[in-house]
């Protein structure tokens, strides 16, 4: 359960300490923010003070006006509302930024320039600071003023041509993952430059493009066609010579994965299937073998799993040592004795929807882990507190808001 931004956390988490400043709005920098967040990073979120990051009403489902989405996203961070289009709106983010070890912002490149927050004018406050930049197409090149949202990344990233079916145009994942990679790749840039600022004392940009996080887990796409001549196309469920690996149906009516293409857990797989002599067959022997015959080899298991009921298939496999797992959905989720068993959808206090269940806090450590302290919060729910913290009294503050600068 989560505690409220007045109670102590039971772990502190690992980046306890590290004040973050967060100046973007929807996805790629707020995730960044978040996963900073989770491990005990102290995040203020600075906001336009009319309606907020988008994020806020973004979301299918909105119980109670309450986008469910921000209730993640935001959570763990203190929400600031300023008019950084304004001169004194923009000193406070410099206040604050000065007091900051790692400021990230997700805005079309030279924005921050404009607002006068850029990097070199911030480390004439802050020399240890670390800007964290999460853009389309980075902060150089002849694309980077191009706005970039990260559909547009994932295209040109390469993952857009080689998802979905060979018979449709390219498909989409059913998630914002362009956006999402970018944001742990800056993540991971963010600790890398905290690190070499322990001995440098000196901070620096962190430099994350959409397009470029997407192509960094492309595997050996750009290789194969550089050496080869080979184009990864399409393929649907299945990778092509790279079997058996597929979802197959169950009596029941229920899809299983199963992924048995090593060698040694092939055999394991014909032994479950009661047909131990597929394990020497020269069409499936080997990883090459299957690959080849790949088409067939689907069909057959196919054929067996559809004798099973779903339950019946996952206990016979687990039993003989074969990977395979249900295609889950948020129903099976919070059933599953593992997930409940790690906590790994945890459950965090709303103040307006009660009892919200959400992803938990990854990757975990074994002493310091990170925590869900609150989720987030409603706007400028902080400004006061977090503006008083950098000298502003409360007749200041209320001097602001009425010219709609906080």
């Amino acid at each position: 359960m989560s505690t409220s931004p007045d109670e102590p956390a039971a772990s502190p988490g690992p980046l306890h300490g590290i004040r973050v400043v967060e100046v973007g709005q929807l996805l790629a920098g707020p995730f960044c923010g978040q996963l900073l967040g989770d491990m005990g990073a102290d995040v203020v979120k600075l906001e336009d003070p009319g309606r907020g990051d988008p994020l806020r009403q973004w979301g299918r489902e909105r119980p109670q006006g309450q986008s469910l989405w921000w209730s993640i996203v935001g959570r763990n961070k203190q929400s600031v509302t300023v008019n950084l289009r304004e001169p004194e709106g923009q000193d406070i983010a410099r206040r604050l930024i000065a007091q900051a070890d790692v400021v990230v912002e997700n805005f079309r490149p030279g924005t921050m320039e404009r607002w006068g927050l850029g990097y070199e004018a911030l480390r004439e406050l802050n020399p240890g600071l670390v800007m964290v930049r999460v853009s389309g197409f980075g902060q150089d090149g002849p694309y980077s003023q191009r706005p970039g949202y990260g559909a547009i990344g994932e295209a040109m990233g390469g993952l857009r041509y080689v998802v979905g079916d060979p018979s449709t145009p390219p498909s989409r994942v059913g998630i914002s993952i362009g956006d999402t990679l970018a944001a742990m790749f800056a993540t991971i840039g963010a600790l890398a430059a905290l690190r070499e600022r322990d001995s440098s004392g000196r901070g620096q940009v962190v430099d994350s493009a959409i397009y470029e996080a997407v192509l960094g887990v492309m595997e050996s796409l750009v290789p194969e066609w550089q050496l080869t001549g080979y184009q990864r196309e399409r393929t649907g469920a299945v990778l092509p010579r790279i079997a058996p690996s597929n979802v197959y149906p169950t009596r029941d009516g229920i899809w299983m994965l199963i992924a048995a293409n090593q060698d040694t857990v092939f055999a394991r797989l014909a032994a479950a299937m009661g047909r131990p002599e597929l394990a020497a067959d020269e069409r499936y022997a080997t990883h090459g073998a299957r690959g080849e015959h790949q088409e067939d080899l689907d069909a057959l298991i196919g054929e067996w799993s559809a004798t099973l009921d779903a339950d019946a298939l996952e206990e016979l496999l687990v039993e003989h040592a074969v990977p395979v797992g249900k295609i889950f959905r948020p129903v099976e989720m919070l059933a599953d004795p593992h997930f409940r068993a790690r906590e790994t959808i945890t459950e965090v206090d709303h103040p307006v929807l009660g009892g919200v269940q959400m992803q938990n806090v990854f990757p975990r450590l074994s002493r310091t882990g990170g925590t869900i302290r609150w989720p987030g919060p409603p706007l400028g729910e902080h400004t006061d507190a977090v503006l008083a913290g950098i000298g502003l009294d409360a007749a200041e503050v209320d001097s602001l808001r009425e010219r709609g600068l906080v």
